[in-house]
């Protein structure tokens, strides 16, 4: 039965935190004892907030002598991301290397793969060019995903291209060569120490599809996947990662240029769309939804329906490997 539910606010995704970081740390000791047999835990460190939440939950499961951190950057990371890694493993005593994929990308032919696709929309990209892919989302579009490639010339001018299923493709096809690459990493040290690989996803990121089947997809153990992201920011203040990685916007790190998580998939914040998942799923109508986040009623229903989109996409990438039975 549909809820028409006055009270939905914000305040609905609160939780306890210390009681939610206890239950985290016990399933991750019983998953590491009786499901995966290993003695500890591999994580790449970005510098975001999941990963940040994920080494200090790691930390209280298993000690943090046994939490094994790597910080994984490329030719078109922001240095930020790897001083702010190295922050917080050093707030929770983490050990540590850098492992720079950029030579690896390269010699793959990552940047030159995705450069030769953008060339088919602006010719003269090249040295000293950066570029990203933004979404026009449902708001914008009345209820469909529009992609657009934004490159930025050496003297600084921008512009937006639209772009071809083809050319679209192809420049993500390359771009995932970052997190399937880091992947790898991990599992070298995780086979190495006879770890675990924990992954980093939220449960928006989870549900929706924000991630790369076989690259930041992958992991043992996924300590955080059934928190909405307001709810990691909960845990990241209770667990005392350090303030400027809470205030930081979150990012994808992954283009030339600096790009938001709504600029490439999502339709709205994360806050609003934390709200508009959990109303969806919970049954809680539209107008109370409208509500909570400022939207009008129509506005949630777009949301909804690209919701429901993103998840179809999101079933191929859950999948395992099909077999005959």
């Amino acid at each position: 039965m549909t809820i028409n539910d006055q009270s939905f606010s914000a305040a609905t995704l609160e939780i306890d935190p210390a009681a939610e970081t206890e239950r985290i740390v016990a399933a991750l000791r019983t998953q590491l004892r009786a499901a995966v047999r290993k003695r500890g835990l591999v994580l790449g460190l970005s510098g975001g907030i999941d990963s940040s939440v994920c080494a200090a939950l790691a930390a209280r499961a298993v000690g943090p002598e046994r939490v094994f951190c790597l910080f994984m950057p490329e030719h078109d990371s922001d240095p930020e991301s790897l001083r702010l890694g190295r922050l917080v493993a050093e707030t929770f005593g983490l050990v540590g290397v850098v492992e720079d994929i950029g030579p690896a990308l390269a010699a793959m032919g990552c940047y030159a793969r995705r450069d030769t696709f953008i060339r088919q929309v602006v010719p003269e990209y090249g040295e000293g060019w950066s570029s990203k892919i933004v979404i026009a989302g449902a708001l914008e579009t009345g209820g469909y995903n529009i992609s657009s490639l934004v490159v930025r010339a050496p003297d600084g001018t921008t512009g937006k291209h639209r772009l071809t299923p083809e050319v679209y493709l192809g420049i993500v096809a390359a771009t995932n060569m970052k997190q399937r690459t880091r992947k790898q990493f991990e599992y070298y040290h995780a086979d190495r120490l006879n770890h675990a690989v924990l992954g980093t996803p939220n449960r928006l990121e989870h549900d929706q599809g924000f991630f790369v089947k076989n690259g930041d997809g992958a992991a043992d153990v996924k300590p955080i996947a059934h928190l909405y992201k307001s709810q990691v920011y909960q845990l990241a203040e209770y667990l005392c990662v350090p303030e400027e990685i809470r205030r930081r916007p979150p990012t994808t790190d992954t283009y030339s240029l600096a790009q938001t998580q709504e600029e490439f998939y999502f339709a709205l914040p994360y806050r609003e769309m934390d709200l508009c998942l959990y109303g969806l799923d919970h049954r809680v109508e539209a107008a109370g939804v409208a509500g909570a986040t400022g939207l009008s009623e129509e506005q949630v229903q777009l949301v909804w329906r690209d919701i429901a989109a993103k998840r179809k996409v999101a079933h191929y990438l859950h999948l395992p490997p099909q077999v005959v039975a």
